[in-house]
């Protein structure tokens, strides 16, 4: 897993968790809709860290939180 899939499926698993909708989390984070969709569908490679705090600021956690799981921990080294 790279660290675009790592992001992506760290967002679905927090609205899951926050029992919210991609388009509820756009809704309450200020994140047009088509931007986190294309972070999740992996067409935007490089999510800005401005738009990751957005998100965590619409789900009331910190950017630590986010990142601060064993997927992230275990990323390899992506320039080879």
């Amino acid at each position: 897993m790279n660290t675009q899939e790592a992001v992506a499926e760290r967002i679905v698993e927090l609205c899951w968790q926050h029992d919210i909708t991609i388009n509820g989390l756009a809704t309450v984070s200020a994140v047009p809709p088509s931007t986190l969709k294309n972070i999740i569908s992996g067409v935007s490679k490089n999510p800005g860290v401005v738009t990751l705090k957005k998100l965590c600021d619409g789900l009331n956690i910190s950017l630590i939180e986010f990142f601060d799981t064993p997927v992230f921990r275990k990323l390899e080294q992506e320039i080879k």
